[in-house]
């Protein structure tokens, strides 16, 4: 009896042990405090994220667009910038590469390379910045040349989901354009027309100043280098200062020869530009074009659509049709005066029989 009593005790241990195994993950071993740190971590990288002192761009890496920094600008960003040390609680003493190294093992760094490593013909040196990325082999942190990209999606700020409720609205009064009183059609016309010509005059004017320079200077200067980009921040978009020319300087040869096309360019488009009869014809029909579209709304369009079509009644017809009879009836052809009297008579006799 003592024997059983005992093998059930021990099965009875076997079983509770099992339970607990069950409810434990066997993949991860770590304990909670390990679990705490994850988060600590997790609320450092979005810190360091959002900071605006962090220099980071955007690539594309496997089909995917991502956010990247490099590996001296994050050394440097941590060395300015101590304090942020201080959410890691137990781990805020190590160093900046066993940051890195850890935020790499938590999944919330992965390490890049430049996918093109030759210098492009022209070029004196590889991309700052490169647009194409791939992953590196080696989940070591280093400074030197390397590339790091966030792996966490970063938290949509309050504008940009105001921003998605905003949009529909925005479609529907487009649409909604034709229906406006014409003060607000004027209002919206010339808004979009001076916004249209800023843009327009900000474009030829940056292409005026980048000729002008590569021609006289032989340097490439781009104000608003990234107002064209298709991959861009926002603040990247908008950004005035000029990029460091970092390809050679081209030869005088193509500098003079690209001098005489545009001075012939200017020259022939001055020669067949149009008289003042053919401005004033195209501003005319321009500006019908223009009052057709503001001077358009639902009442006219509608008083008009009932004008065009035909009113039927059937009185109406019927009055028509015998008021119509009776002119027939009485507009008979008169004799010919060339015929005979003596036959008329004869006629008129016959009948009268």
């Amino acid at each position: 009896m003592k024997k059983s009593g005992a093998a059930e005790k021990r099965k009875a241990r076997r079983s509770s042990a099992s339970v607990q195994n069950v409810g434990r993950d066997p993949s991860s071993d770590t304990p909670p405090r390990q679990a705490a740190k994850q988060d600590v971590y997790q609320l450092f990288a979005e810190k360091v994220r959002d900071h605006k002192d962090l220099k980071s761009r955007w690539a594309v890496l496997q089909e995917t667009r991502v956010e990247y920094f490099r590996g001296k600008d994050f050394v440097s960003f941590m060395k300015n910038h101590p304090e942020l040390k201080e959410i890691l609680e137990s781990d805020r003493d190590l160093e900046t590469e066993d940051i890195g190294n850890n935020l790499l093992q938590k999944n919330l760094l992965v390490r890049c390379d430049r996918v093109v490593k030759t210098v492009r013909p022209g070029k004196k040196k590889l991309s700052t910045w490169p647009a194409h990325l791939e992953i590196f082999p080696e989940r070591v942190f280093s400074e030197n040349d390397a590339f790091f990209a966030w792996t966490f999606v970063k938290r949509r700020p309050l504008w940009q989901t105001l921003l998605s409720f905003f949009w529909p609205i925005l479609t529907l009064a487009i649409c909604l354009f034709p229906v406006y009183p014409h003060r607000c059609k004027l209002l919206i016309l010339y808004s979009c027309a001076g916004l249209l010509l800023l843009i327009l005059s900000l474009l030829l004017l940056r292409a005026a100043i980048f000729g002008a320079a590569w021609i006289v200077l032989g340097k490439r200067i781009w104000f608003f280098p990234n107002i064209l980009a298709e991959e861009a921040t926002l603040r990247e978009l908008f950004r005035f200062l000029p990029k460091k020319d970092e390809e050679e300087r081209p030869k005088w040869t193509a500098r003079l020869f690209y001098a005489i096309v545009a001075v012939l360019v200017i020259l022939l488009l001055r020669h067949h530009a149009p008289d003042e009869a053919a401005r004033a014809r195209y501003q005319k029909r321009m500006s019908n074009i223009i009052d057709d579209v503001l001077e358009w709304s639902p009442s006219l369009a509608l008083s008009g659509m009932m004008e065009k079509q035909p009113v039927v009644n059937a009185t109406e017809d019927n009055n028509k049709f015998s008021n119509e009879s009776k002119v027939n009836s009485e507009t008979v052809t008169p004799p010919d005066e060339t015929e005979n009297p003596d036959e008329t008579d004869q006629h008129q006799t016959n009948n009268t029989i």
